[in-house]
């Protein structure tokens, strides 16, 4: 199921609205989709058994990542080493696109 229909329940229950078929069209609708009356359908019915503000309270939340400590300078070198080979793969992958681009421009036109 799209999560449009999952954030247009989302909506209307924050508006203090009633999560209904009607309602449900009506938020789709105005967001510029055309809602599927199937979809529709199933969401208020799984939706009718569920108490929203309950779920959203218990729902798991993802915390920031927290930083990594610094390392110290001697394990710095490598990383830099490897960030530079890295980088210079992309340069050498970009550079193949170019080329691949460039031939398929001269093919069609």
């Amino acid at each position: 199921m799209s999560t449009a229909y999952v954030h247009a329940a989302l909506l209307l229950h924050f508006a203090g609205q009633p999560v209904n078929e009607e309602n449900l069209k009506k938020v789709l609708e105005a967001a510029g989709l055309s809602p599927d009356e199937a979809r529709v359908k199933v969401l208020t019915a799984a939706l009718s058994e569920v108490n929203i503000e309950e779920a959203i309270k218990t729902a798991p939340t993802l915390a920031a990542p927290v930083a990594a400590p610094a390392a110290p300078a001697a394990e710095a070198k490598p990383a830099e080493e490897k960030k530079k080979a890295e980088e210079k793969k992309e340069e050498e992958e970009e550079k193949k696109e170019e080329e691949a681009l460039s031939g398929l421009g001269a093919l069609f036109g």
